[in-house]
């Protein structure tokens, strides 16, 4: 995509033909407040597909440990040593409950894409080219 300046004289004609109203500031404040929640969304959900992955690596590797064996499983802020089935129980159920997680994530991050899209339309309908909602 190209983009270019404006010239001081569409600069001009631009901020002479739309005022800013009350609504249209309200409207601006809330794009903003969406596309900073849309980014902690974003970054809590690279956490959550990171630690997904994270899970899924321990749950192969422990397969390959014999059923007998006790292994340290963290709880808290201590280890406990468990048989080997049961650690993969309490991984199973983690990475299950991961999942929700993420899928809740995906839509709330739907929705403020959505509003923001509505936004947009609204506020450039309105200004034009003299308003920069670009994220």
């Amino acid at each position: 995509m190209q983009r270019r300046m404006l010239t001081k004289e569409e600069e001009s004609t631009t901020a002479q033909e739309t005022e800013v109203r009350r609504e249209d500031q309200e409207k601006i404040n809330r794009f903003s407040s969406l596309h900073q929640k849309e980014v902690r969304l974003e970054d809590e959900l690279r956490a959550k597909l990171k630690e997904k992955e994270d899970l899924e690596e321990i749950s192969n590797e422990l397969e390959l440990v014999d059923e007998d064996e006790k292994v340290p499983y963290k709880i808290g802020d201590c280890f406990v040593s468990l048989p080997q089935p049961e650690v993969l129980e309490l991984l199973t159920g983690s990475t299950e409950n991961i999942d929700t997680e993420v899928e809740a994530l995906k839509e709330k991050l739907n929705s403020f894409q959505d509003e923001m899209g509505e936004l947009k339309k609204a506020l450039y309908g309105r200004f034009g080219r003299s308003i920069n909602l670009e994220t």
